[in-house]
């Protein structure tokens, strides 16, 4: 069967088509993103603005209609943190079902966990023991870990690329000042997840990290994918050490000339460093396995198992 994944997240809409059935791998059929950065358009009232607004409208019916000219047997639309956590968030979702008829379900951050966890344990299997898994969406940072399907233990921190960068990072570049602080918040967050959250796990097998930031960070610091297997490069800690400095003194308009850096990632990419090398380190990581599978295809995994 042919199934559709609107995927409303802080920084894109993304679509994502797959063809799949109980018992294979999902086959991607056709995907296209809208580049949103949503956080942008958050007012001192924490809601969304109306240009926020008229955007994801114009980028959900675009998906809307990209479905129903393709044509699919079923579609899931979710949104994250950034409508998750709006102040006007439920007038915005009224807004999006009146004027695109696309009723998306919000997750909680405790959702986008566990049903990655699903997507990456699907991806390496039982062989890889206990995961460790780091996720970051443009508003908020996923960990979770356990020896399942799904996490054991889980937590989502307000400590997305976007929202970083807006909070601590709006120079361009920014002194060395404001990515002390930022390093400094997020590693007192990471620190009391680890002590509270994650203190009765075992040390993991795999530490797997997860999402468009971390696939491109890991492009950059680790190299191309594997020519036989496509499987993406690993992330070495000493490795984004000694890319960060470099990123950090780069306009976001030369970074995204960077390998494996895009225009729509170079603004936020150094958050998203810093974010990461602040959890390696805190939680004693050397090595970071990527996985290229995420949210989207745990929605359709989820899907897929129920038919069955």
């Amino acid at each position: 069967m042919r199934l559709g994944v609107i995927d409303v997240g802080s920084n894109t809409v993304h679509l994502l088509i797959v063809d799949a059935h109980p018992g294979a791998s999902p086959v991607p059929h056709h995907s296209e993103r809208s580049v949103l950065r949503l956080m942008r358009f958050i007012d001192d009232d924490g809601a969304i603005t109306e240009e926020g607004q008229r955007m994801l409208v114009e980028a959900i019916g675009g998906a809307a209609r990209t479905v129903a000219e393709i044509g699919v047997d079923d579609v899931m639309a979710t949104a994250t943190s950034a409508i998750r956590e709006a102040a006007n968030g439920e007038e915005v979702l009224a807004r999006i079902t009146r004027e695109t008829g696309v009723e998306l379900r919000v997750l909680t951050g405790d959702d986008e966990a566990r049903i990655t966890m699903l997507a990456v344990r699907r991806w390496f299997g039982w062989s890889a023991g206990e995961i460790l898994l780091f996720d970051i969406g443009g508003g908020s940072f996923e960990i979770a870990q356990g020896v399942d399907e799904y996490p054991d233990a889980q937590v989502s921190l307000p400590l997305g690329a976007g929202r970083a960068t807006i909070n601590f990072l709006r120079d361009d570049p920014p002194p060395r000042e404001a990515v002390s602080r930022l390093r400094a918040h997020a590693r007192a967050a990471f620190t009391e997840a680890r002590d509270t959250i994650f203190a009765d796990r075992p040390a993991p097998t795999r530490v797997v990290g997860t999402s468009k930031t971390i696939r491109s960070i890991g492009r950059l610091v680790g190299g191309p994918a594997d020519p036989v297997t496509g499987a993406p490069a690993p992330i070495h800690y000493a490795g984004l050490k000694e890319w960060e400095p470099t990123m950090r003194e780069m306009p976001s308009d030369v970074r995204q000339y960077l390998p494996g850096i895009t225009p729509e990632r170079s603004y936020q990419i150094l958050a998203g460093a810093i974010l990461l090398r602040t959890a390696m380190k805190v939680f004693d990581v050397s090595t970071l396995t990527v996985s290229p599978w995420a949210l989207r295809e745990g929605l359709v995994l989820r899907y897929i198992d129920g038919l069955d």
